[in-house]
């Protein structure tokens, strides 16, 4: 559009042309993971910031502060706020798997506690963050032009690790969101060995590998069927639960002890909600609730009272609190950087086998580029070496280091590399041991070609490394599956399973007053004795039926009105 000139259009077409836009460019550059590496556009650029910064493992920590400033001023050119969030997240070993940031100082808690301001904080890659930029500066990735073209960023990190499956994802984007679930690394890695062995394999079959979602912070998972259609469909509901146990103490009293909350559950509003319900007088049978957690794990005791039934309590608890919750898949994530694609689990690790091939492949190439260009630099030396006399001669003899260059090219028939290379060459090498260790470079560089264009010229070798490095890093990194799963589906609570079977004494007068009572009430009176009164009554009522009944019986009433 020329500048300073109006241009008619509708204001329906404009404003559907700009949403379009906005959706895009959430989906793209904010809210989506990409397949090939599971991460958004933010996870890159703070891994990628620290790993220029040389934060590596084995370095020193440095304040948070710093990290955000690096990625803001180069990288990312949004609030400091999302970055630091984004940040501490990486670094919690609550919300992540296998964190990808080793973070020092208070990085938050389980119970919804905030993370202390950035400049208290410091952080540093942790080991599997660290391989997730495995050979980033071998052109395994393309790069593009950062936000204000005044350095580049990768598109994509090589990632050694299936890293969206591994940590999972969440995002909200315009039109769409994406929900997907942490897994073991033992698992996954298994799963994607087994189908590069069997392209043809199905869901169900490498659900043989991953059993499900492996949660950071533990609990129960339910019903396979569910979980193979969430794998097969990507999307679909999941149960899951916390992980509780009922105990009796010596003296008989009895206890439930929750060790494991669901994941992304708040343990501080957990213990909130279930004191609301015994205020509400909804869980009369709970005693009291204390939370008795430490650094050892999550550890929340409940009291019950003596008459209690603790399976009903547990029921209860399931049923109205978020001891049980509902994870639902939703595998959306961007293919070839843009598309977004509702994926089911084969889909995603065939893109990352194929993103792998794609990145050994690359290396490899370089390699190949890398060993060439020293195996042509060894062989002029070499030539000087069986000619040094001559060589010599000819330098000598030239005026200028110029004259002597081209001299070199010219009588010796060498590259201008070549000669550079003659020409800084020292005296020393002209030892016989230094000699040797030019010839045995010499060799061992062309073992090197021959190797790589071996691996270049047949696919199911570079396959063949993808699952050699994959074994490596599960030998390194693997660890127990940390959620459990059942085969069965949890089961739907009945009003049953909620109320304790219990007789109880139900009343009916003539009046139509209807009470139920404890039994408990009533005892053998003796002779002489004083009767118990069962209920009040109005004057001129009395009883006309008397049940002894259960909690658990139903009553039907029937009027004369129909």
């Amino acid at each position: 559009m020329d500048i300073g000139k109006i241009q008619q259009k509708r204001i329906t077409e404009e404003i559907k042309e700009d949403y379009i836009d906005y959706a895009m460019s959430v989906i793209v550059r904010r809210a989506l993971p990409d397949v090939r590496d599971g991460l958004k556009p933010v996870h890159r650029r703070i891994l990628y910031a620290m790993h220029e910064m040389g934060l590596v493992p084995s370095a020193k920590f440095r304040k948070s502060a710093t990290v955000v400033g690096e990625v803001l001023g180069k990288y990312h050119p949004h609030g400091d706020t999302a970055v630091y969030d984004t940040l501490v997240r990486m670094a919690q070993d609550f919300s992540l798997r296998y964190p990808l940031v080793h973070g020092q100082g208070n990085f938050g808690s389980i119970d919804g506690d905030p993370a202390a301001a950035q400049r208290y904080t410091e952080a540093k890659l942790s080991k599997i963050g660290e391989e997730m930029l495995k050979d980033i500066h071998k052109e395994t990735v393309d790069f593009r032009d950062n936000y204000d073209a005044s350095r580049q960023e990768p598109v994509v990190l090589p990632s050694p690790l299936p890293q969206l499956l591994l940590n999972g994802s969440m995002g909200i984007a315009v039109g769409m969101a994406t929900n997907i679930p942490p897994h073991n690394l033992g698992e996954i890695v298994g799963a994607v060995i087994h189908l590069i062995e069997h392209p043809e394999a199905t869901v169900e079959d490498l659900m043989q590998f991953i059993k499900g979602p492996d949660f950071p912070t533990g609990g129960l998972i339910y019903d396979r069927k569910a979980i193979l259609q969430a794998y097969s469909t990507g999307r679909g509901p999941v149960v899951c639960r916390g992980r509780a146990e009922i105990v009796e103490d010596k003296k008989g009293r009895f206890q439930i002890i929750i060790s494991e909350i669901p994941y992304q559950v708040n343990k501080s509003s957990l213990l909130e909600k279930i004191a609301l319900l015994v205020k509400e007088k909804k869980l009369v049978e709970i005693k009291d609730a204390r939370d008795e957690s430490d650094k050892d794990g999550i550890r929340i005791v409940i009291d019950l009272k003596n008459d209690a039934s603790p399976q009903k309590v547990l029921n209860r608890l399931y049923k109205l609190t978020e001891l049980q919750t509902t994870f639902n898949f939703n595998m959306i994530a961007l293919v070839g950087g843009i598309q977004p694609a509702t994926l089911s689990l084969k889909s995603i690790l065939e893109y990352y086998i194929e993103h792998r091939q794609d990145v050994i492949t690359r290396r490899s190439q370089f390699e190949l580029k890398k060993a060439k260009e020293r195996e042509h630099i060894l062989e002029g030396l070499k030539k000087a070496l069986d000619h040094i006399d001559e060589i010599i001669k000819t330098i000598k003899k030239s005026a200028t280091k110029e004259d002597a260059h081209k001299n070199l090219v010219k009588n010796f028939k060498l590259s201008v590399l070549q000669a550079d290379a003659i020409l800084v060459m020292k005296l020393q090498s002209l030892a016989g041991l230094e000699r040797k260790k030019i010839e045995d470079e010499l060799a061992e560089k062309r073992k090197i070609i021959a190797y790589l264009e071996n691996l270049l010229a047949h696919t199911d070798k570079i396959l063949k490394m993808v699952k050699d490095e994959l074994t490596e890093i599960k030998e390194k990194y693997s660890d127990p599956r940390r959620t459990k799963v059942y085969v069965s589906p949890v089961g739907q609570l009945r009003e049953e399973d909620l109320i304790p079977n219990e007789e109880c004494i139900i009343t009916l007068t003539f009046g139509g007053y209807i009470k139920r009572m404890n039994p408990k009430i009533y005892h053998q009176q003796r002779r002489g004795g004083r009767g118990v009164t069962g209920m009040a009554m109005r004057e001129e009522d009395s009883v006309k039926i008397i049940r002894s009944v259960s909690t658990h019986d139903y009553l039907l009433f029937f009027t004369n009105f129909g």
